[in-house]
């Protein structure tokens, strides 16, 4: 799955765009292929696809996980309304490029200074706190590199499946990644040292991840009244009928 590109052509992958969309801003309306709405949920262009180089399909379907799931669905809504914070001060774009790791391509010493220019010039006019899609993307690299080197094997083994097990740890990196940027007043300079202390996280300790995740959603699932019909939360499926769009209304 993460060797499969974005691909214009297939329903699916369009559907499972506007789904994002829709889940993360609560929108009932679906929004064109291209255009700066993309940039908004923290793609670095107005062509999602364009971040997708080393993850994939599964970049996005992670997303998709994480915005369908009951569990985890109020979550990633808190920490995409986390994203959208005005940030307090902008470091300079050198003291960005010797931390982001989000190119594989980086070396240990020498980093891939032009991706780290293009984001920090995503960021900058749009005042966000942090990109949540570019670091959705970054995530679940993190999350492909640990399984690859063979650090979710034992757990893989005992629950007899792989992609339940990368979508857990994913969304449990997401929330350690939330609680480490509000507890520490998290800007974007902090990105990387954040981003390498969920690195070393998920290839060290990936079962103390998963229990964090499981007593936050035990937690936040514990009904403090019984829920009424009209509180119920109603997800948008992949397969759903077409949805009236804005704008252009082409899905190119």
């Amino acid at each position: 799955m993460a060797q499969c590109a974005l691909d214009d052509s297939e329903r699916v992958h369009m559907r499972i765009l506007q789904t994002i969309y829709r889940q993360l801003t609560r929108s009932r309306r679906g929004c064109p292929r291209y255009g700066t709405h993309w940039e908004e949920l923290g793609f670095q262009g107005v062509d999602p696809g364009t971040d997708l180089r080393g993850t994939g399909m599964l970049g996005l379907m992670q997303i998709l996980f994480f915005v369908l799931d009951s569990r985890t669905l109020l979550l990633a809504r808190e920490i995409f309304q986390l994203s959208q914070h005005e940030t307090q001060a902008w470091p300079s774009p050198s003291s960005l490029w010797g931390d982001l790791p989000w190119s594989s391509q980086c070396s240990e010493k020498g980093k891939n200074k032009n991706l780290s220019r293009d984001f920090f010039g995503m960021l900058n006019p749009l005042g966000l706190n942090f990109p949540f899609c570019i670091m959705s993307v970054n995530i679940t690299r993190i999350v492909i590199q640990a399984l690859r080197e063979e650090r979710l094997s034992r757990e893989c083994n005992r629950r007899q499946q792989v992609i339940g097990v990368l979508n857990d740890l994913y969304a449990a990196a997401f929330l350690r990644l939330f609680r480490l940027w509000k507890r520490q007043c998290g800007t974007v300079a902090d990105a990387g040292s954040f981003l390498k202390e969920l690195e070393l996280s998920t290839k060290k300790k990936p079962r103390q991840l998963l229990r964090s995740l499981e007593a936050y959603v035990s937690h936040s699932l514990r009904p403090s009244s019984p829920p009424s019909s009209s509180s119920q939360i109603h997800f948008t499926g992949i397969c759903d009928p077409v949805v009236e769009l804005e704008g252009d209304s082409r899905l190119i």
